[in-house]
């Protein structure tokens, strides 16, 4: 409406209501129904504008241009980039694809444990196909507003062409990370139906890609709980390739490391092949804020370059926290040391060469810590395996026991892992039980299986001990007095005061 008549509207209604209040009309009723009218016109118009300035926001901010992510910039992820180049041959060679009659593909879904780089593969595949690009994050697209989600949704794929015709690019890539927020399985929402909705819009874009698109526009989508998803979306024609993206084995650490420490100061002494080993299970965002943490240390100590030492203690770091200054009573230090070396001698009585480093400084929540690495990246487990480590979350309880004649409740923590362990172990089928459906289980024979299994183990563990008590007592004097021992220096430790190499001990 243009401003003259919108005068010419308000002049009129202020007259109207004059002249009703002139000849005794009760106007209460009816300024309560304008005012209401009032609040949800500006609440729909607010609406609408949040609506428009998120998306805008996010477009803006995700897809001004191609990012400058390549793929030589991921770390490890051979296998998922290598499927991930050859789906994105649509992209690059389009007059192929209409020529063999190829459909074009039309969504990817990254799957994987957090920080393990699906956002940079995002971004290095619309480098590698010099796409624009988009991204949009699933909490986006909800709110409790119906037909939001479905508008960002049509915009997000509008404004992704319009993006790519400006900047004059034939092909442009929709990311969307957490995906699982917008792309539930429909029908769990039963307060109303705005999320059906939103996915129902998704599902429509998807299916209208064509190969004759002025623009090829690729969805890429990320999440780390694939099974929330609809099954709709994950079917041939819309997701069409689901690329696992795992944690990094001791190679991808490697070059991981390589990556985030190419433009830090390295003093001579840092071994990246030894630290890739020291950092089992550890994901790129936590190799990350490894080199970044021990950069920090560097700085800290007024140092020129960042040495092994400081990668080292930013490994507890990463894992455990920053140090704290608690001052432990007497009987509780000694208590810490016992526990500590139970497990420490435990892990190299059954496993030798399996300690990283024992400690009994606090960080974070944790009193004391031993730290672990395998000899390498295990794909498979065998019941042995499982037990010893069973046997080395029960050590530090037992060692406590066989000192003290009691326990205390620091071993808290270990008794979940060893309790999550045996009940893996049964539901694998490597339990007294043989092969077994976890549905079929009633609770009382699942527990009587686990506790079967820990009884075991705690049986073998204090036997262990017991046989080697005076040294478990003089490795809780070493750890109370050096407070940290790294695993070679524990290992030539035990190797003087047993006589013999620990190795041999069980052997």
């Amino acid at each position: 409406m243009s401003e003259p008549l919108k005068a010419v509207a308000v002049g009129t209604g202020l007259g109207v209501l004059l002249f009703l209040a002139t000849n005794g009309v009760n106007l209460a009723p009816l300024l309560l129904l304008l005012a209401v009218a009032g609040v949800v016109a500006v609440s729909g118009g607010i609406r609408q504008m949040t609506g428009r300035t998120r998306i805008g926001a996010t477009l803006r901010g995700g897809g001004a241009s191609v990012p400058t992510v390549c793929f030589d910039d991921v770390g490890g992820q051979r296998a998922a980039k290598q499927e991930l180049m050859e789906a994105l041959d649509f992209l690059l060679h389009p007059d192929d694809i209409r020529r063999l009659g190829i459909r074009p593909l039309k969504g990817i879904l990254f799957t994987g444990p957090p920080g393990t780089g699906k956002t940079l593969l995002a971004k290095a595949a619309a480098n590698y196909t010099q796409s624009a690009f988009v991204a949009a994050s699933g909490s986006e697209f909800i709110e409790m507003y119906a037909g939001v989600g479905a508008q960002r949704v049509r915009q997000l794929f509008a404004q992704a062409r319009s993006l790519a015709r400006r900047e004059g690019r034939g092909s442009a890539i929709v990311f969307i990370d957490e995906i699982e927020v917008m792309a539930g399985r429909r029908g769990q929402h039963t307060s109303h139906l705005e999320y059906d909705q939103t996915l129902n819009q998704l599902l429509v874009e998807l299916d209208g890609i064509t190969s004759d698109d002025e623009v090829r526009v690729l969805l890429m989508a990320a999440t780390n709980r694939a099974d929330l998803l609809d099954p709709a979306l994950l079917r041939p024609g819309r997701l069409d390739r689901i690329v696992q993206v795992d944690l990094p084995d001791r190679e991808a650490r490697r070059q991981i490391l390589a990556i985030h420490t190419r433009h830090k100061p390295l003093a001579p002494d840092v071994d990246l092949d030894a630290l890739a080993r020291e950092t089992f299970g550890f994901s790129g965002a936590h190799l990350e804020s490894l080199c970044n943490e021990a950069a920090i240390l560097a700085h800290r100590r007024r140092l020129e370059a960042i040495g092994q030492r400081e990668f080292l203690e930013a490994v507890d770091k990463v894992l455990l926290g920053e140090r704290i200054d608690r001052t432990l009573r007497q009987q509780d230090r000694r208590r810490v040391a016992v526990h500590e070396g139970g497990h420490a001698l435990v892990s190299e009585l059954v496993r030798p060469g399996s300690v990283a480093s024992v400690t009994i400084v606090p960080r974070g929540s944790a009193l004391g810590f031993v730290r672990q690495t395998p000899d390498d990246d295990p794909l498979l487990q065998t019941v042995t395996e499982l037990r010893q480590e069973i046997m080395v979350c029960l050590a530090g309880s037992a060692a406590e026991h066989l000192a003290f004649g009691e326990r205390s409740t620091g071993a808290a923590n270990d008794f979940e892992k060893a309790w999550q362990i045996a009940r893996r172990m049964v539901l694998a089928g490597l339990s007294k039980l043989g092969v077994v459906q976890e549905e079929a289980l009633t609770p009382a024979q699942l527990y009587e299986a686990v506790t079967g299994i820990l009884q075991e183990a705690e049986q073998a563990t204090k036997a262990l001990l017991e046989a080697h008590r005076g040294l478990l007592e003089r490795l809780a004097g070493r750890l109370a007095d050096a407070e940290t021992l790294d695993g070679s220096t524990l290992r030539e430790w035990l190797a003087e005061h047993s006589g013999r190499r620990v190795a041999e001990q069980v052997g």
